[in-house]
């Protein structure tokens, strides 16, 4: 193992400085004596942003040069920073990036001065944390490093994709099961299951477990039985399995961490990852919490030391995968609507040389609305505020929300026309384009339409990675922990289509979705790359994908969350009033702010009532109240109250602590 405080600080540097177009870097690390970031010594306390400024810049270097041969280490920095502390003036950094400990009072001073002043807003102050980050070469190595903790932790697993992070998995539970314990293994997606199943199977035979909610009854009562009996040491599973009822718990291991499905949205509302951190204390076990693309507030958590980072950098194979953004608003000029010619020719290369390409669209159906050209009229859900979508393989238009069906009609049922237009597109529509445009390709498609029948996950993945189908099409589900070695090409269309959603965590998600849908791609010897479209090529999420910069994307990101107080930096808890009655609905949420009022101080933060981003579902009008705190002290009080007088009340509210989504 060795320390990282050079290879942060580079990449800090690497990311901030397209952002900074008025600023330099200085580097005012014990005994550097210079400004640029070449002189990476160990030891290191700031790194200061400063701007252009004349003033600030004669001061920096004559400081610099006076202190260089006469003196070393901390002192000179310090008198570096109280020369700046004494500038007089507007503004001069962009940021501070601090590597705790502070040893000197003049440090906290400087700190202090610079937050309350006009020199820096508090924003600017990054704390990095590098001592506590450990990198490693090898996953065999991490799997050691884990195991050698003999008390109950939480570990980030922070790895790139094709890092070797479920050869650590595999590595930990050898030793757990040598101990005499035994190990629940949670992925976020069904789709996931078989595939992480036969590999672990491959190395643990008939001790393993599979709990998910698409096996029978019958099966899951035999799955249930093996465990009691104690026949298996290892349960695989979607969130529920992190219930199973294992003896001697040893570690619990959450694949793809990030992933929101492990937080279930109705009642009883549960995040598998704090039940597993709970049952980890409880059994003195370990947990380990696996990502490329881990959720800032975990990242963060690591950072502060809370739980312990590990990470591992590069692929098994040292090559990750070249990306391209292609700027769609220019391929729409060349009436390039379906793909941009560039990916066209691409997938060509791949059909040739008879490697793979998986394409990624994450909207399912055929066609996501359909109107009338004569009238405009738009087929809606009678039961929720949003248009049908058009299912071409049945021909029904049905809402994703309540289910509702109907048959497809191609009379207007308002002014009687044949005009009715089918408008936008979804894997479905795609599957059929791109079987006209390539027409010897072998082509599948893998959304919740086409794998909804016992076994279907399996089977696509399965003919795939035995080179039965050239081109798989499909929705997020194909982006998370699936390894097709011969894939050599991602695309990925409308990449902007999650970047917008009324979301705070909007930006998180396409980062998070792309970057694991890109991680796909080149595997093996083989090497990969993958295609963006979008019409926003300079956004600074589609950039950081484009660099594989996940450690840029969070500073970025940290920034807009402090200012908005977001997660990390704040809690959340998402109210959501609802009725039958759009009026009763609209009165009583005023009703609950006004009551949150007289129970909460100014400590609290209260947004709303205002109509939920989804205003209607199944009938229902949803008003929402959104409450950002650091202290619960007073608000579980508070809620638990408001919670007994609408229990039997014709108003439903709905609680949700630390929403994973707020559309």
């Amino acid at each position: 193992t060795r320390p990282t405080t050079d290879r942060i600080k580079e990449t800090l540097f690497n990311m901030i400085a397209p952002y900074l177009y008025d600023s330099i870097f200085l580097d005012l690390f014990a005994g550097s004596g210079g400004i640029g970031i070449e002189a990476l010594s160990r030891g290191a306390m700031e790194s200061v942003f400063v701007e252009k400024n004349p003033k600030a810049m004669a001061c920096v270097k004559e400081n610099l040069q006076k202190t260089h041969f006469e003196r070393k280490g901390m002192t000179m920095q310090m008198d570096v920073m109280t020369a700046l502390y004494k500038l007089e003036g507007e503004k001069q950094f962009d940021y501070i990036f601090m590597d705790p400990p502070y040893n000197h009072e003049l440090e906290k001073s400087v700190l202090t001065y610079l937050a309350e002043s006009s020199l820096l807003s508090e924003e600017g102050i990054i704390i990095v944390e590098a001592s506590k980050e450990t990198e490693f070469d090898y996953a065999e190595d991490l799997g050691y490093h884990i195991i050698k903790e003999k008390e109950y932790k939480t570990f980030l697993l922070h790895g790139v994709t094709g890092s070797g992070k479920t050869e650590v998995y595999i590595k930990v539970i050898k030793e757990i099961i040598k101990e005499g314990k035994t190990a629940i293994m949670l992925v976020p997606e069904i789709s996931l299951t078989p595939q992480i199943t036969k590999r672990f199977i491959s190395e643990f035979s008939s001790l393993v477990a599979v709990l998910h909610s698409r096996l029978s009854e019958g099966e899951k009562y035999d799955e249930y039985r093996k465990i009691l009996r104690g026949e298996v040491k290892i349960v695989i599973g979607a969130r529920s399995a992190v219930f199973a009822p294992l003896k001697n718990l040893g570690v619990i291991i959450i694949d793809e961490e990030h992933s929101q499905s492990y937080k279930q949205e109705s009642m009883p509302r549960y995040n598998a990852i704090d039940v597993a951190i709970y049952r980890g204390k409880y059994n003195n076990a370990k947990v380990i919490l696996g990502s490329a693309t881990p959720m800032l507030e975990t990242y963060t958590r690591a950072k502060k030391g809370v739980y312990k980072l590990l990470t591992l950098n590069e692929r098994i194979n040292k090559n990750m995968p070249k990306i391209t953004l292609i700027d769609s608003t220019l391929e729409y000029k060349k009436r390039n609507f379906l793909m941009s010619e560039e990916l066209e020719n691409k997938i060509n290369e791949r059909l040739a040389k008879k490697e793979q390409v998986i394409l990624l669209l994450n909207r399912r159906g055929h066609s996501t609305f359909v109107n009338c050209t004569t009238c405009g009229y738009v087929y809606k859900c009678p039961n929720c505020d949003i248009s049908l979508t058009y299912h071409k393989n049945n021909n029904t238009l049905r809402c994703h929300y309540c289910g509702y069906t109907k048959i497809f009609n191609t009379t207007c049922p308002k002014c009687h026309e044949k005009t009715i237009n089918n408008l936008g597109m979804g894997t479905e529509k795609l599957e059929e384009k791109i079987k006209e445009k390539f027409k010897n390709a072998r082509i599948v498609r893998m959304d919740i339409d086409t794998t909804s029948r016992k076994g279907a996950h399996s089977k696509i993945i399965e003919d795939f990675k035995n080179n039965k189908y050239d081109i798989l099409v499909g929705t997020q589900m194909i982006s998370k922990g699936l390894n097709f070695p011969n894939v050599t090409l991602v695309g990925i269309l409308s990449a902007d289509s999650s970047l917008n959603l009324p979301d705070f965590r909007s930006g998180e998600r396409t980062f998070q979705l792309l970057s694991q849908t890109a991680g796909r791609s080149g595997r093996n010897e083989k090497k990969g790359e993958v295609i963006i479209e979008t019409f926003n090529p300079d956004n600074y999420v589609l950039k950081s994908v484009k660099n594989n910069d996940y450690i840029g994307f969070c500073i970025k990101e940290l920034q807009i969350r402090k200012q908005l107080k977001y997660p990390p930096y704040y809690y959340l808890m998402n109210l959501k009033i609802s009725s039958y009655d759009y009026n009763e609905a609209k009165n009583e949420s005023f009703k609950v702010l006004k009551f949150l009022k007289q129970k909460l101080d100014q400590n609290y933060i209260l947004l709303g009532p205002t109509t939920a981003s989804m205003f209607k579902i199944n009938k229902k009008y949803r008003f929402s109240i959104i409450i950002k705190y650091r202290d619960n002290f007073h608000l579980y009080k508070a809620i638990k109250e408001l919670n007994e007088i609408y229990i039997n009340s014709k108003v439903n509210i709905e609680i949700d602590n630390n929403p994973m989504s707020m559309v």
